[in-house]
């Protein structure tokens, strides 16, 4: 791999799969944006460039960021738990949220990141390399490098190496169904059950990313869901309240639900961390409502991330951090896999 800065060596660039020409600029149909972009300009993901005729997303194979992260961490706790994942991200994303965690490489367009070349045959073979089971797209907005990543997660099911998703889910219907033919398994950010709070803290909307857990839950990929609670802003018990009965309601009461801890970053630096108190409310919440899988994730000072048997309450995984210290679901191809072995309730989940 390369390091370097765009302009020298080898620059990948490939032409943008969603987008027409309309009045002299290109108009991106990746996301909800539908942004028009004049020649020589960027959408507002500041990736997709329009040059010479043509959308080009310039974060082809140019990832600003590659590691080697344990499943959890993304956070996935029912799909292979203690496994590790080769995670990837190239700069860009399609909203602005002021409490950005990954500001410095999701709010700046390709060429203002260092990156390494990484071509996605070279990604496939870096993670068979790395031995391991699957690749993640992360820690910035991997729909925003929808090129990349679809090239990468079907060269990897070829290899037989599974692929993770993790997003914020702002994409239109068809680049979404495309990309879950190739995507085993996702954790979506849902930001807030409120279109108006997306409108003023992310600059996005609602609508679009309840029809990406609807699509994604047709579709078959292993989903879970991450709700970010931010005092004063989301924690609100009628608004959490209104966000688990619509999970309840709409098929997702056996999706592993994270309520997250927030910690003051990029435009909110000022803001007070989430209080535990405000989390162990919304993990009730979320359980009253019916919900199966409800974890509290981002804190040390309580065991939040345990799973236990939603039929008869037993431990079945024991987690510390990101480390798995007992796992006791049934594996493999016997009959009772996937199963609780104290009553033999199905768990849901790849395990």
């Amino acid at each position: 791999m390369k390091e370097g800065k765009y302009g020298s060596g080898r620059l990948f660039v490939k032409e943008s799969s969603w987008y027409h020409i309309e009045d002299g600029k290109a108009v991106c149909e990746l996301c909800p944006h539908g942004c028009r972009i004049a020649d020589g300009g960027h959408g507002l993901c500041r990736s997709r460039v329009f040059s010479e005729g043509k959308l080009r997303a310039t974060s082809y194979s140019h990832p600003c960021a590659v590691s080697i992260d344990p499943v959890e961490k993304k956070p996935l706790l029912h799909f292979h738990p203690g496994s590790q994942c080769f995670s990837l991200a190239s700069a860009g994303c399609n909203l602005s949220c002021t409490n950005c965690q990954n500001s410095e490489i999701s709010q700046v367009a390709p060429g203002e990141t260092q990156y390494v070349t990484l071509p996605p045959e070279e990604v496939v073979e870096s993670c068979k390399a790395s031995h391991c089971p699957s690749i993640a797209y992360t820690y910035t907005e991997p729909l925003t490098w929808y090129e990349y990543m679809y090239d990468c997660a079907s060269l990897a099911h070829e290899a037989g190496i599974e692929n993770i998703l993790v997003s914020a889910g702002y994409v239109n219907d068809e680049p979404l169904r495309r990309i879950c033919g190739v995507i085993d398994a996702a954790n979506i950010d849902l930001k807030s059950f409120s279109d108006e709070i997306y409108r003023r803290i992310s600059h996005g909307s609602l609508k679009p990313v309840l029809h990406t857990l609807e699509v994604m839950r047709d579709a078959g990929v292993w989903l879970e869901i991450t709700n970010l609670l931010i005092p004063g802003v989301n924690d609100s018990p009628e608004l959490l309240a209104s966000m688990c009965k619509w999970l309840a309601s709409n098929g997702f009461i056996d999706t592993p639900l994270h309520f997250s801890r927030f910690f003051p970053m990029y435009r909110m630096p000022d803001a007070p961390v989430t209080p535990l108190e405000s989390l162990v409310t919304a993990a009730d919440i979320a359980r009253k409502a019916g919900l199966h899988y409800v974890y509290i994730g981002n804190v040390y000072e309580i065991e939040g991330e345990n799973t236990s048997c939603p039929s008869c309450g037993k431990l079945l995984v024991r987690r510390d951090g990101f480390k798995v210290f007992e796992n006791h679901i049934v594996k493999g191809e016997a009959p009772d896999s996937g199963r609780c072995p104290f009553c033999g309730a199905e768990i849901n989940g790849s395990w």
